[in-house]
């Protein structure tokens, strides 16, 4: 097909040139007609081949139309200056090549959408008196007094007569949808999201891009997506979730796709648990392997008074060897330990008890800054340097180190060049996919070569995006100070433990770190420290990693300040 020519790796343009969301539509269409031309019909990349055989002004224009809300526009209403034609001839070579309708047909609702209220008054004012009402109602009313009698779609000219302003019809809509679907690998995101921003200020990871690491590998796993989509487009509708559930697709051997399945099956579970269909929501949320499924199954299944089939579920899943994340093993604990209750069962052993160290500093309340830093200056010393890091430095390390697996070429994972991270990075199947990879980063902390490793990778990759480090945080000096301080064993535990759930995980980390990297006790030359300000209490996520790192030996504690004025700690 004519396209404009490609580059392995395509550049987005210059915010200061006046057509750029066109040369940022034209680099996302070529790389979707490059990498996924076979997933697309004939006749679909015949449409994108006339696309970039249209003038400059009628292809801005139609990107303009592209990227806006809806199909049906008043042609009156297209300014665009920077097409360089004026807007009625880009519009009459759209119309000629059949990408725009000129006579569409138009519900009431889609023309009280486009026109004013003092454009549709006199219309409809001789039928809203015939009715009993006054002339001068609400738009919003008058839509709703209307509706019964105007069922059906008219032309423009049947609703308002030859001289009303025109209305045409964007055609080929579903193709520059599916286009988009293809390219971010989701409908959530707009065209605006690519092409209406600079991405040249940034600098991304290449990745490789091969048949064989695409999303979709089939024509139907784009449709299969394109259908769920339109389930959950229903859902956020108002549909009843009984009348969706019959339109669900059915399961896919697609892991990616086969997770979105699973998280609709679990919103669908939801509203209709919400809507009173109690047995659907079970059979949704049995059928989901979301990680939230579980557990709502068994609240459900807890409120139904349904409590014996809920013991058989939650044992079985607590016997199973796959470890639970920190959510479903409290929630799990929770729910054994109110049917034990009730079935008079052994109740679960209660988890050991974990002691978090803490202390109290008293300072002089400072006129500006954070508590934060107030603490991180109190606490300073030459041979005992402190920083600021919260959740950068162990993610940051952890980025360095696993760098090559984390822009590993995984199906699903990246759709385009512009990719600040994995697609796929919070999905619970994430870590299975590159298991192997990740144990081998791991033995790089067993046998001394982390370290090269990791501070090759910061010199290498330097102001390259990565999801876990954040570069003007993560310095080389602070690398290099932690890497020498920080034992080996203590990091790989820390990464396991991010890796059970990345989504939670890469935050709870305390707030400062302080090194010791001229000690030479039997102690360890770092500790981390969660300052906690008057009135200011640990959250959940931090007390489970403030747990874990007392369980596992890794130094930490909670340092509560209180101020000269006798303002209590929290």
């Amino acid at each position: 097909m004519t396209s404009p020519s490609t580059v392995q790796r395509p550049r987005t343009a210059d915010l200061g040139d006046p057509l750029y969301y066109l040369k940022n539509m034209d680099t996302l269409v070529s790389w979707v007609a490059e990498h996924h031309g076979d997933l697309l019909t004939a006749g679909e990349r015949a449409v994108l081949g006339q696309f970039f055989r249209l003038s400059t002004g009628a292809r801005a224009l139609l990107a303009r139309m592209v990227m806006r809300s809806g199909e049906w526009f008043r042609a009156d209403k297209l300014r665009y200056p920077e097409l360089g034609v004026p807007e009625s001839a880009a519009l009459a070579e759209l119309m000629g090549g059949g990408w725009l309708d000129a006579e569409p047909l138009l519900t009431l609702e889609q023309l009280f959408r486009l026109y004013t209220l003092g454009e549709l008054r006199p219309v409809f004012a001789d039928t809203l008196r015939a009715a009993g009402w006054p002339r001068a109602v609400p738009k919003g009313q008058m839509l709703e007094i209307l509706q019964p009698r105007y069922t059906d779609p008219r032309r423009l000219a049947d609703w308002l007569g030859a001289s009303a302003a025109p209305v045409v019809r964007l055609q080929h809509m579903a193709l520059f949808d599916r286009v988009r679907l293809m390219f971010f690998g989701n409908l959530r995101q707009s065209w605006s999201d690519f092409v209406l921003v600079e991405l040249g200020h940034q600098r991304y990871e290449p990745v490789t891009f091969t048949p064989d690491s695409r999303a979709f590998q089939h024509r139907h796993e784009v449709d299969l997506y394109l259908a769920m989509h339109q389930c959950r487009e229903w859902l956020d509708q108002g549909v009843p979730a009984a009348g969706v559930w019959p339109q669900l697709p059915g399961p896919s051997d697609n892991p990616w796709l086969a997770s979105r399945r699973n998280r609709l099956l679990l919103e669908l579970g939801r509203q209709a648990e919400r809507q009173g269909e109690k047995e659907l929501a079970l059979q949704a949320f049995a059928a989901s392997s979301h990680r939230e499924a579980r557990l709502k199954q068994l609240r459900l299944l807890e409120r139904m008074k349904r409590h014996r089939e809920a013991w058989a579920i939650a044992t079985a899943w607590q016997a199973q060897p796959e470890p639970l994340n920190d959510a479903e093993a409290q929630g799990l604990a929770r729910i054994l330990k109110r049917l034990a209750a009730r079935l008079q069962q052994p109740p679960p052993p209660a988890p050991p008890a974990v002691d978090i160290r803490a202390d109290t500093l008293t300072l002089p309340k400072p006129a500006s800054g954070s508590v934060e830093y107030v603490v991180t200056q109190h606490l300073w010393h030459d041979d005992a340097p402190v920083y600021y890091v919260e959740n950068t430095l162990i993610n940051g390390l952890f980025g360095l180190l696993c760098w090559p697996t984390i822009f590993a070429p995984m199906p699903g994972a990246f759709f385009h060049p512009f990719h600040v991270g994995p697609a796929d990075l919070t999905r619970e199947d994430f870590v299975r996919r590159r298991e192997d990879a990740f144990e081998e980063c791991f033995a790089t902390l067993r046998d001394g070569r982390y370290r090269q490793r990791i501070l090759e990778t910061h010199r290498t990759r330097q102001g390259i995006v990565n999801p876990f480090v954040i570069w003007p945080v993560v310095t080389e000096a602070l690398v290099e100070l932690a890497l020498e301080c920080m034992p080996a064993a203590d990091l790989e535990c820390l990464f396991r433990r991010l890796l059970r759930n990345i989504r939670e995980h890469r935050s709870g980390f305390p707030d400062l770190i302080r090194f010791l990297p001229g000690s030479t006790g039997p102690g360890k030359r770092y500790e981390m420290i969660e300052v906690k300000g008057p009135g200011d209490r640990l959250q959940d996520h931090q007390i489970r990693w403030l747990e874990f790192f007392a369980a596992e030996g890794i130094p930490a504690r909670v340092c509560y300040v209180r101020w000269h004025d006798g303002e209590a700690p929290a």
